[in-house]
């Protein structure tokens, strides 16, 4: 995990207790009833223990297939660009994206750091020129660069991201 710690998630066990509490025999070769062994096999424990270290593996720094939130589109003015940011989120959720728009009255790197803070996998960031080149501006949860790119491109990109479950950034 984040903290490089071995976790056990799959198991195999020797139960030598129920089959004698449900009274499960069976007829051995020689004719005598006999009690047998049961094996038991967990492939991850409970959904709550692999949820747990699925978290703990990633840091919360879910892979974009994977994260509950996977982009936040930020208009640079909510008035002025709200309509193209729309627009993005539109593109991005015919593509089978999560998206949300972040059209709060704050400023544009709060908007930005709280996005990194709770760990959404990509920020796009639209402004004057995005509005009318139709490109969009994405940062890397975690990365201080920014990459500029057509939305067609950028909807291909996560898209092959999600179909392909990258774990790991492949630029």
């Amino acid at each position: 995990d984040s903290l490089g710690r071995d976790w056990q998630c799959g198991t195999v066990q020797l139960d030598m207790n129920l089959p004698e509490r449900f009274e499960c025999a069976y007829v051995d070769a020689d004719g005598s009833r006999k009690t047998p062994l049961m094996l038991h096999r967990v492939v991850y424990g409970s959904i709550e223990r692999f949820i747990g270290i699925l978290i703990e593996n990633f840091a919360g720094h879910f892979p974009l297939w994977l994260a509950p939130r996977q982009l936040v589109v930020i208009p640079v003015h909510q008035q002025k660009h709200l309509e193209y940011a729309q627009k993005v989120k539109k593109a991005l959720e015919e593509a089978g994206m999560r998206v949300e728009v972040d059209d709060r009255n704050e400023k544009l790197g709060y908007r930005v750091r709280e996005a990194q803070m709770t760990k959404v996998p990509y920020q796009i960031v639209v402004g004057d020129g995005e509005q009318e080149a139709g490109t969009v501006t994405i940062r890397k949860s975690g990365s201080r660069s920014s990459e500029t790119m057509p939305l067609e491109e950028a909807v291909a990109k996560f898209r092959q991201e999600v179909d392909e479950k990258w774990l790991f950034d492949r630029d």
